[in-house]
């Protein structure tokens, strides 16, 4: 392959290097940062021999590439272009700068709350197992011991996230503007200590205790239970004077000074100002949204739910999280989420339909996944990797998410938790199984039939077969020359590939990364290790090696090209954790240890170590299948993947 031809190709199809602000890669993609995206060619890109995939994410061109290919075009390329090669974090600091307040603002918003998504999920789901418990016994199903053992866990469980939820923003949010985390937790505590009046018991209760500011006013004794924005903004006013004072404030002193004059400040601010105000804000966006979906007949929500997907692909979706908390504490339940359930399984059902009607491999093979993954909340690899590409089945699922979203409202449908949308949403919803069902069989039915009807016409369907057929005969040289390898090899090749790592086995479509879920680098399968150490699975040589290590790619004396990579965005620890065994170039044989890692160091830095192991070549070959089935043991040595020739 000429590598240097592929990267002026590229340049040439972004528009020159006039147009490049900067690049960076990872271990399987190379990340631009455009200065006008109009300029770019998308189609041209697309068709370009080395590259398996574009998409815009995060304010980056990210062009996907493959692992051993894709290091070698970004120096070409950075050499055709004639700029410095940037890391991933110089990139995203130039993204950043790059996006005006409001993008920046939901961008912040983002950042604090996606950590504490799982923590919310989690909370949800139980309680979603709570209400389905509770509707079993109330229909006489099942005995309920409610003051039993397992029963006050769940309980427990179920609300601690809320409950203490101003603790969890104050940590993530502290840490995000750039201060000391654990002074925002404080913070957060002190929004919900037990000596002020529970926010929760003021509407049957009303308000008990008040105080006065400086004889000028009074203000209640009242906790933050339940509001978002008064924590996000008092963590922010706490990292800005914690900065400054670490600037002026003597190292000698720094330790006692600094936290002491941050919080007290912070702590004055938030009750006489912040919280008063910001509280009065928050209601009124919580009421203001809650009028508009309630306007008769369903007309706002049909508004909303359609446009909904919109604000995903915007990147502005992470801030109705703030909705869902607002509405879940004011009036014990959201209906905002299933306006977005509705909109995320309409998009699932015109990717679903595109799978279904096309006849192409490629698109098959990328539908059939994320239309799955979209209806079960992730929705980024349907709209971005299918729908927007033919754009017809976009615009077809925010109709048919409207249509649900509509439908949802008229049922006057509600959530007793958020975090979760799609099918397992209907655990948050078990109060009204049935309305939840029906808005969902509407919003996907609608989505469904208008792309199958009118959104992938024939003639787009013909140029993506002829573009597969294309790419497919360029391929024919490199097969021929691996049929001679295996030919020549001194081993016979059964197709089998054993594993490299010890674990548990997972599908590939089950890894939480799409870009290996939907094939794009290759077929194969995955592994949660519980070794950290990677070997080779046969004789070959180590093409690449990453400096990080956490990720190796290997050319097998068999002609099968195989990736072996470590854990999910592993990429990001810089190498820590990790130790390779072996160089770039190096002949390996079989059971050669090549990495190792340290399973409890990644996984306490917050990533997760499932490893997929793919057949990079997979397009060269009749079929690869995964052999070990979900869930089962392996060994390093078992039989894992069957290539077929």
């Amino acid at each position: 392959m000429d590598h240097r031809s592929s990267a002026r190709e590229i340049l040439s199809a972004i528009g020159g290097k006039e147009n490049l602000v900067s690049a960076a890669h990872c271990a399987t993609r190379l990340r631009l940062i455009i200065a006008d995206n109009s300029k770019i060619q998308k189609d041209t890109l697309e068709n370009i021999d080395v590259v398996k995939g574009v998409f815009e994410a995060s304010g980056q061109l990210q062009i996907i590439i493959g692992t051993g290919t894709v290091n070698k075009v970004y120096d070409e390329f950075i050499a055709e272009a004639g700029v410095e090669a940037s890391s991933k974090d110089e990139v995203k600091a130039q993204v950043a700068q790059k996006q005006n307040w409001f993008k920046r603002l939901i961008k912040t918003l983002g950042d604090v709350f996606v950590p504490i998504i799982p923590a919310i999920v989690a909370g949800g789901l139980i309680m979603g197992i709570m209400e389905a418990l509770n509707f079993m016994a109330s229909n006489g199903f099942i005995s309920l011991d409610t003051n039993g053992y397992v029963f006050t866990i769940f309980k427990l469980l179920s609300n601690a996230a809320f409950t203490f939820l101003p603790i969890l923003i104050g940590y993530s949010a502290t840490k995000v503007f750039g201060g000391n985390p654990y002074l925002g937790a404080v913070i957060g505590m002190f929004l919900i200590h037990p000596d002020l009046q529970n926010a929760w018991t003021v509407s049957t209760n009303g308000y008990e205790q008040t105080f006065s500011i400086f004889g000028l006013f009074n203000v209640h004794m009242v906790g933050y239970q339940g509001h978002v924005i008064p924590i996000i903004i008092a963590s922010f006013i706490l990292a800005n004077i914690e900065k400054k004072l670490h600037k002026k404030v003597p190292d000698i002193v720094d330790l006692f000074v600094t936290p002491l004059v941050s919080l007290t400040v912070t702590a004055f601010l938030v009750y006489t100002f912040i919280g008063p105000v910001f509280v009065a804000l928050e209601n009124g966006i919580i009421t203001g949204v809650q009028k508009l979906i309630t306007i008769p007949f369903g007309i706002g929500s049909f508004i909303m739910g359609g446009f909904y997907s919109t604000t995903v692909v915007g990147g502005i979706h992470h801030m109705y999280t703030v909705i869902d908390i607002g509405q879940l504490a004011k009036y014990g339940a959201t209906y905002w989420l299933p306006l977005a359930s509705a909109a995320n399984m309409a998009q699932g059902a015109a990717c679903l339909a595109v799978a279904v009607k096309s006849k192409n491999n490629k698109i098959r093979s990328m539908a059939y996944p994320s239309a799955l993954s979209c209806m079960l909340g992730i929705t980024e690899p349907a709209i971005f990797g299918v729908n927007l590409r033919f754009v017809k089945p976009f615009i077809f699922g925010s109709i048919g998410g409207a249509c649900g979203a509509m439908v949802a409202s008229i049922l006057h449908l509600g959530a007793t938790a958020t975090g979760v949308t799609g099918i397992f949403a209907i655990l948050l919803t078990l109060n009204h199984p049935v309305k939840y069902i029906i808005s969902m069989a509407v919003a996907m039915g609608v989505a469904f039939t208008l792309t199958w009807l009118f959104g992938t016409n024939n003639e787009q369907i013909r140029n993506e077969n002829k573009t597969s057929e294309n790419k497919t005969e360029k391929a024919e040289q490199p097969a021929q020359t691996i049929e001679t390898k295996a030919e020549n090899a001194d081993v016979a090749d059964d197709g089998i590939i054993t594993a490299p790592l010890s674990g548990k086995a997972v599908k590939l479509e089950n890894v939480p990364d799409q870009t290996f879920a939907q094939g794009i680098l290759g077929l194969g399968a995955a592994i949660e290790p519980t070794e950290g150490k990677v070997v080779a699975p046969d004789d070959g040589k180590v093409e690449t090696l990453f400096d990080t290590f956490h990720a190796v790619g290997l050319t097998l004396d068999n002609g099968k090209e195989l990736l072996i990579h470590v854990g999910i965005n592993t990429v990001e620890l810089k190498g820590e954790g990790f130790k390779a065994y072996v160089s770039e170039g190096d002949r390996v044989t079989k059971g050669q240890t090549l990495i190792t890692f340290d399973m409890d160091f990644i996984k306490s830095k917050g990533y997760q170590t499932i490893t997929p192991v793919l057949v990079g070549n997979s397009d060269e070959f009749a079929s690869v299948e995964e052999l070990a089935e979900e869930g089962t043991e392996v060994t390093i040595g078992d039989k894992l993947i069957k290539v077929n020739a």
